[in-house]
C-alpha cells in the first residue's frame, strides 16, 4: 500500500513539472567590479600592499613569540624542577625484573 502511494507522488510531481512548460533560465551577473579569473594551479596575484600586509603580521607574529620566550621561558618550558630520572626505579618505569620470563 505504501509503495503505491510513492509511486503515485513521483506521478504526481512530474505531471505538476509538464503542466509549467519549459522554464526560462536566467544569468545573473556580478557586480560591476573587476573580475579575476580563477588560474589553475598557479599562485595568486599580490597587490604590493598585500605582501607588505603579510610580512608585517608575520614579523609581529615571530617577535611576539620570541618575545615572550625570552622573558618567559617559563611559560614554555614550565616552571617546575625537573625531575632526576636516573634516580627511577624499574618498578616506577614499570619494567619487569630480569629473572622473569
Amino acid at each position: 500500500m505504501s509503495s503505491l502511494r510513492s509511486v503515485m507522488g513521483v506521478l504526481r510531481g512530474g505531471a505538476q513539472l509538464l503542466r509549467r512548460g519549459p522554464q526560462k533560465i536566467t544569468f545573473r551577473k556580478a557586480s560591476g567590479g573587476p573580475h579575476i579569473e580563477p588560474q589553475y594551479r598557479q599562485y595568486p596575484q599580490l597587490t604590493k600592499k598585500q605582501k607588505f600586509e603579510s610580512e608585517f603580521l608575520s614579523a609581529a607574529m615571530w617577535f611576539w613569540i620570541l618575545w615572550h620566550f625570552w622573558h618567559d621561558p617559563d611559560a614554555v618550558l614550565g616552571h617546575f624542577p625537573w625531575p632526576d630520572t636516573s634516580a627511577w626505579t624499574d618498578e616506577e618505569l614499570g619494567i619487569p625484573p630480569d629473572d622473569e620470563e
